[in-house]
């Protein structure tokens, strides 16, 4: 059974993630959604906090070894300071860690020390395709052998930092398997379309993503030429993505607490009329309900179980528990909810989007 009090390292990590996610993170997020824009320091100093070099070995570059428990701990921390900082800040680990758990050791060493040695850089993953009932199992994106090579066909969406990424980890079928190719920037016939517009996560630049005639040779599929089995890595992003929902959830019921019990009518806190009461309780209980199965499928995944339903259905909970607590949150707030000096409102939005943000962290 798992234990419920986490580690030393653990706690010293959920502490610099909290610090960074009070003090940095949200005090720009407003601004950041505003203009669209992240500030390049503010992902810098999150980068700095190690969250990904501490899940890769120091034979590749890194300082520790990989937990999805330890990583879920610190996304949750920083989803509550802003989502699309944690987004962009989490990037290079939905290039790593799929390599990491599914690569040769010939890919470990060449592809995973640029990422975690240097400085951020935006490696990144291209998962989502636009498409209304996507699924990774039956992705449109197709690769085929040719003379020992391979050839790559398809389009992606929501693609952070597309443009500017030194390489992309492009997931594709490949004779009726999901795989990953590791695609560097300068290779013939990929085409990074304009920067998307959103409704939520609007500092997070993301992008289309167009593949003709990608020719790669077969060193750069991930796991050599038997491929490899993605569905851990993939577990390991609805985890991520789950974690963050429940970050992004805890704040906004902080938040909403916060101000009922403040907001006075008719001479009483309207946290003491029974439906604010009863809608902040509600919003409490579900939040610590997904927690719990998000913590089961990072276990389970740790223990090198595949955990593939777990993930999935702590994905779906968290999706559904997001929307709840962020609506809610806007309505306990009122009018005021509505304005957007308040962060509710960009709560709610970003917590609409969850369904489509698999792919987009990794633990």
């Amino acid at each position: 059974m798992f234990s419920f009090d986490p580690s030393e390292e653990q706690k010293m990590l959920i502490e610099a993630a909290k610090r960074y996610a009070a003090n940095d993170l949200r005090p720009a997020a407003h601004d950041a959604d505003e203009s669209g824009q992240l500030p390049q320091p503010l992902i810098d100093k999150g980068w700095e906090l190690g969250v990904l070099q501490a899940s890769v070995p120091e034979a590749y570059g890194g300082f520790g070894d990989r937990s999805a428990v330890t990583g879920l701990l610190a996304a949750e921390e920083l989803g509550y300071g802003d989502l699309a900082g944690s987004l962009a800040m989490m990037a290079p680990s939905t290039f790593a860690i799929p390599i990491l758990v599914a690569g040769t050791e010939e890919q470990k060493d060449r592809w995973l020390r640029p990422v975690v040695e240097a400085e951020w850089r935006p490696y990144v993953a291209a998962l989502v395709e636009p498409a209304f009932d996507f699924y990774a199992g039956a992705m449109q994106t197709a690769a085929v052998r040719e003379n020992g090579n391979y050839v790559l066909n398809g389009r992606k969406c929501m693609v952070p930092f597309a443009d500017k990424a030194p390489a992309m980890l492009v997931f594709a079928m490949l004779e009726e398997r999901p795989q990953a190719f590791i695609v560097p920037a300068t290779t013939p016939g990929v085409t990074v379309g304009d920067r998307e517009k959103l409704l939520g996560i609007g500092a997070l630049p993301t992008h289309p993503v167009k593949l003709e005639d990608v020719r790669l040779p077969a060193e750069l599929l991930l796991g050599g030429n038997q491929g490899a089995d993605l569905w851990p890595a993939l577990a390991a992003s609805q985890v991520a993505v789950a974690s963050l929902a429940v970050g992004v959830s805890r704040a906004a019921l902080d938040y909403s607490l916060s101000y009922a019990k403040e907001r006075e009518v008719w001479g009483a806190p309207i946290a003491q009329k029974q439906s604010v009461a009863f809608m902040l309780a509600e919003m409490a209980t579900e939040i610590e309900a997904i927690r719990l199965l998000v913590w089961e499928a990072a276990w389970m995944l740790d223990r090198g179980q595949a955990a593939t339903k777990e993930a999935h259905l702590a994905m779906v909970g968290a999706c559904d528990m997001a929307m709840m607590v962020t609506d809610r949150a806007v309505q306990i707030l009122g009018g005021h909810g509505y304005i957007r000096e308040h962060p509710v409102e960009l709560w709610m939005r970003n917590g609409r989007g969850f369904p489509t943000y698999t792919g987009l962290a990794m633990v």
